[in-house]
């Protein structure tokens, strides 16, 4: 078994011949060719799972074969990614959330009565050790996973009336810690979670706002985007939460503003009453020079139920409260068009999940589809709300399987991705796509 060992050094950038995006990157992520088309997965290789630009290298970092959480068959179902970003050994660990989940229909999983619950998992990027973080039999489908500002871990829960999670590392011992709740934050479908310069903590409900009525029949329902105000820094205990509501323009854009705050309990309920924009399954959330980036993985339903454009991500200027679509398929982006190999074949964006903010301020995607596609955003140098342009950087080629938890740690030549469900025996796992060293 392989053990991928961070360098935690610089990168070289990329040959002079390579393309470049127009508003002047700073790394090599931001100098590379893009792919012409999504990977095709007749040309899976287990070792080599990505289909990846010239001049970038994939390793494993760990999979199921290190550490089989949920053995039998069960997937390890890999999401989130961080590292502890800062203190004395900053970089060194990398923290992962697991999305399993027991009780849902589609997930069968008769080893839940033997196993405990949902887990977050660490991975010691120096030596290759891994371990399990945390575990719990109430823990269902771990998603999101954040660094904070005051050096701990936000971890939230997927599921209807889902945890915020808080993880206190152990000084003496990163890879143990100590697990509070923060019902102030608020019960909801949590996936992304992002945390503010000035200490607001940036959460959604991960539902279909638009399709999937509230218990007593009303529509629109949750779908929503939430902002914990704590009462005091660094400490979630306490603190007000409030919901988000647009006006003004096509598809919930327009001017925004933060009403509440409102009732924690049940967050979607209370966020909906309260007169919050719902969204077709909001999933995660990026900051980058205050906006706030709002991956919406499913579009509105048209007229004949159909979705309008498959899914789009959101801007919302956290000075001036403008929320714009920043990508849409169609209007910024490709429409994809069939499956790869099937005449007639477009790339296209289609249904973008997780978010990550490049170390040069750009924004990269990545899909909960098929092939799943990562993809980087030019900025908004025109002013008009929109990226620029978007441009293919990877595509998964294991057949049924979806790429996950994008993230940047400590070294800005290194992208961890996981994939989960991977069509491999025990293969659900991370990996690191990096830059190649001069002469690689």
């Amino acid at each position: 078994m392989p053990v991928w060992r961070t360098t935690l050094l610089l990168m070289t950038l990329l040959s002079p011949g390579a393309s470049t995006f127009a508003d002047g990157p700073a790394t090599g992520f931001a100098h590379f060719k893009p792919l012409a088309a999504s990977a095709n997965s007749k040309h899976w290789d287990p070792a080599a799972p990505w289909l990846i630009p010239e001049g970038f290298r994939q390793s494993l970092v760990s999979d199921e074969q290190a550490l089989n959480i949920y053995p039998g068959g069960v997937s390890d179902w890999y999401d989130m990614n961080a590292v502890n970003e800062s203190g004395p050994l900053a970089g060194r660990y990398l923290y992962r959330t697991h999305e399993v989940r027991c009780g849902a229909i589609w997930a069968v999983y008769p080893l839940c009565s033997r196993y405990p619950g949902g887990a977050v998992s660490v991975v010691d990027l120096q030596t290759g050790a891994v371990s399990i973080l945390a575990q719990d039999p109430s823990y269902q489908a771990l998603d999101g996973i954040r660094w904070t500002p005051w050096g701990t871990l936000l971890v939230v829960e997927e599921t209807a009336g889902g945890r915020l999670l808080e993880i206190s590392l152990d000084p003496e011992d990163l890879t143990k810690g100590t697990v509070r709740d923060h019902p102030a934050a608020g019960r909801m479908a949590h996936e992304g979670v992002a945390v503010g310069p000035a200490g607001a903590v940036y959460l959604v409900d991960e539902h279909r706002g638009l399709t999937e009525a509230c218990p007593d029949g009303s529509l629109p329902c949750g779908g929503g985007i939430y902002r914990f105000v704590p009462d005091k820094w660094g400490e979630l205990s306490s603190g007000e939460l409030f919901v988000l509501a647009v006006s003004g323009a096509e598809y919930n854009t327009g001017q925004g503003r933060w009403l509440g705050p409102i009732e924690p309990s049940n967050a979607r309920w209370a966020g909906s009453k309260m007169g919050g924009a719902s969204y077709q399954r909001p999933e995660d959330l990026e900051i980058i020079d205050d906006v706030l980036y709002v991956a919406i993985t499913e579009g509105p339903p048209g007229v004949s139920g159909k979705e309008v454009f498959d899914g789009r991500v959101l801007a919302i200027n956290l000075k001036t409260m403008v929320v714009s679509t920043f990508i849409q398929p169609g209007l910024n982006a490709p429409i994809e068009i069939g499956v790869p190999g099937a005449a007639g074949f477009q790339t296209g964006l289609d249904n973008v999940d997780n978010l990550a903010a490049t170390p040069d301020g750009h924004l990269m995607l990545i899909e909960d589809n098929k092939p799943s596609d990562i993809w980087i955003a030019d900025k908004d140098n025109n002013g008009d709300g929109r990226a620029d342009g978007l441009h293919l950087f990877a595509s998964l080629t294991d057949p049924g399987a979806e790429g996950s938890g994008i993230y940047f740690g400590r070294d800005p030549g290194t992208l961890f991705v996981n994939i989960q469900h991977s069509a491999r025996k025990d293969g659900d796992g991370t990996w690191a796509i990096t830059l190649k060293k001069a002469g690689e």
